[in-house]
Formats: C-alpha cells, structure tokens, sequence
C-alpha cells in the first residue's frame, strides 16, 4: 500500500517539490491505495528574523494546497505555536496523538470541531524530529495532521500506512524548506542580488565582476554620543527603527543593501543606464529622509531617542564580488569610488546637509532643476577637487 507512495516521495523531495505541489499529488495517491484522506496538514518551522514558520493544508476536492506563514512568537512568549492539536501533542512531548472526532468532547480544541462539522471523523497528528546534527535553531522536527471522513475512520491499517509514509514525507518537505532556510537566511546576511549572487555558485575569492552603480553611502548623527549615554536595548531599538526606514526604501526603490558597519551602511543601484541608476537613488534617498522625519516626529512624541541619517550619493565604476581570507568572505564593492562616496557623505556633517551628492552623480540626473550646489571641495584621499550638491526637499516636504 505504501511502498510506491514512499519512493515518489523520497524522489519529489530529489526534485524539490514545493510543498504546495506535494500535498495535493500525495493526497490523491493516498486516497487511490484506499486510505481514507479528506485533508492533510504539514507544519513546519523556519529560520527566519520575522516569520516563524510555514502550514501547509490540503483538502480532498482542492486544486492545490494553501499555504500560510505565521509571525514569528516574541522573545518571551511561552507558546510554540497557536493553541491547536500541535500545541498539545509539543507541550505533552508526544510523537504521535489521535481523537477520534465523532466520540471526543472538543470544547477545548476548537479546531477539531471544525474539521468534523466539515465531515471529519478521525484525527492524527505526528512528530517527526530531526537529529540534532541536522537542527537549524528552531528548525528542529516537522509536524503533519491527517484526517479521515471514513465512517469508522482510520482503521489500524491504514494508522501504520500513514506512519510509514510520514517520515518520507518530512524528509521531502524539509529538503524544500531547507533550501528555502538558505535562501532566506543568506539574503537576509548578505542582500538580496549578493545572496542570489552567491546561492548561484559565484563563490570563489576574486571571484565577480566591474560594473557601473550608483553608490550610498549613510550613516546616523550623533552616533556616538547616543551610545554613551543609552542602555543597550534602546540603541538597538534605535538602530532597528531607522535602519527600517532606510533599507525598506532601498528595497522599493530596487537597491541593494551590501552592508551595515556600526551605525553605518552601505548600499548600491546597478541598472542599465547611469540616468536610471542615479534616478532610482535620488528617489529612494528622497522617500528615506521623508520618512526619517515622520518616525523622529513618532519617536519625540514617545518621548524616546532621536537621531536623523547623513547620506552620501556617488556614480562609478567598482568590482562587485567575494573579497577577503580563505575562510572568511564578503560579497560586497570595492575600488576608489566606495572610498570616495563615503568621504562625500563624510561631509554632510562640515555642509550641515542631511544629502551630499557627487558631481558624477549630478551629471547622470538629467539636469534634476532641485539639485543646489554646494561649491567645490577637496575630498581627503580624493586627487582633485570637485562641485558637491544637495537636494532641495522644500517642495516635498522631506529634509
């Protein structure tokens, strides 16, 4: 009964079959071998800064199943996951918990009732845990729910079929969420291209390429001085809240955050033309001090902390690419452009401007009529002198 279902398993986990793809394909297979499924349930935990986990749920009748992501339990929080089946079997330390719906009080399990009223009679619920050599922080086991709307339900046969089938299909599902873990996590660490970049197999030292980016460089006031007198938490609490408004911007707008050094951060643009590049930076740095303005506004009226961003603007070429020891790498840019936009945005502080923006860059922005020189300055480290200009944000309201 079991032993064809077990090896297309073991072959869609191979392939890297979504979840979403596998559940209904199993569901069908299950019911053809005369196992009595009208829904089954895959639950799966992830390693992820605000998503907890992923549930799967298949329904006999469904074109395909649906798939939900829960938000991450705060730091604190007794509970693992909602108060469900799952909950009880994690709690009780259990592998395996069985109510027969048809027969059992379900006053206190809410949605069990539901999965009668909708012609449930016989509910399972398994554990499989991984080893603890193959655990990703809470990535530790996953969980599957199956239902019959047999009249007896499952029968004892078709409990050890289902038994023998779900460790296949927790290898399948994690080998799915694993890959998903991955991409999540180094995309998170490294940025979005750089992450696609390095999955990709673009990982050898040296290993990248020239191109042509608009650079930016930011960094918060006062830094210093705030780190002097606030307690960890709020630091932290602080650097969260603007580093939201800044990469969140970058993310509309299609940059791509390299890095964060200390209060410090790193980005860059990369389209096909320069005017593009330099319009999509101009933009995001407009909407990013619009909204440093509105949470320094929310924060003062919480009576928390404030600080506000210098932000520095360049256009030029640079190597995009793994950088550093054998066995410690950054994917990030590198060349005299990244030296020279971070000493452009260094000035903000002697210009009193929130943006300082190179005369490269100036001249890629289609004569942008708010762009207001500065002057011309010498950059330390830079061989000759060069026009700065800022942007006048009076008629958007940012600045």
């Amino acid at each position: 009964m079991t032993a064809d279902i077990t090896d297309w398993l073991v072959s869609a986990g191979i392939e890297g079959t979504p979840e979403t793809e596998l559940l209904p394909e199993l569901g069908a297979r299950m019911n053809a071998a005369g196992i009595p499924l009208l829904r089954a349930n895959i639950y799966q935990p992830t390693l992820h800064p605000m998503i907890g986990g992923h549930i799967f749920t298949w329904w006999r009748g469904d074109e395909g199943a649906r798939a939900q992501a829960w938000n991450r339990v705060p730091v604190g929080s007794k509970s693992l996951v909602d108060p469900s089946p799952f909950e009880r079997m994690i709690l009780a330390g259990n592998l395996r918990v069985r109510w027969r719906l048809k027969e059992t009080e379900l006053s206190e399990l809410p949605l069990l009732a539901e999965f009668r009223d909708k012609g449930g009679t016989d509910y399972l619920a398994l554990q499989s845990r991984f080893g603890t050599a193959h655990t990703l922080g809470p990535v530790d086991r996953i969980l599957t729910s199956w239902v019959s709307d047999a009249a007896a339900g499952f029968s004892d046969e078709h409990l050890a079929a289902i038994e023998r089938i779900a460790p296949a299909l927790a290898l399948a599902a994690k080998a799915s969420s694993t890959h998903r873990i991955a991409e999540t996590v180094i995309e998170v660490y490294l940025g979005r291209d750089a992450g696609k970049r390095v999955l990709g197999g673009t990982i050898e030292r040296g290993a990248g390429e020239s191109i042509r980016a608009a650079l930016w460089s930011c960094d918060l006031q006062g830094f210093t001085k705030l780190a002097d007198r606030l307690p960890s938490d709020q630091l932290l609490a602080l650097l969260d809240d603007y580093f939201d408004c800044m990469v969140t911007t970058l993310h509309e707008y299609g940059g791509q955050v390299l890095k964060f050094m200390g209060d410090g951060m790193l980005a860059i643009f990369n389209c096909s033309e320069d005017s593009e590049s330099c319009a999509m930076t101009l933009g995001a740095a407009e909407q990013a001090l619009r909204q440093v303005d509105e949470l320094t506004a929310r924060r003062q009226t919480a009576g928390l902390p404030v600080s506000r961003f210098y932000i520095g603007l360049h256009l030029g070429e640079v190597m995009y690419g793994n950088i550093g020891a054998q066995d410690r790498l950054d994917f990030t840019v590198v060349g005299p452009a990244v030296n020279e936009v971070a000493r452009i945005e260094a000035m903000c502080r002697s210009l009193d401007q929130s943006l300082v923006i190179s005369s490269a860059f100036a001249a890629s922005t289609d004569s942008d009529p708010r762009l207001v020189s500065l002057g011309r300055y010498a950059l330390r480290g830079v061989r000759r002198p060069q026009e700065l200009f800022t942007l006048d944000l009076s008629e958007t309201g940012g600045g």
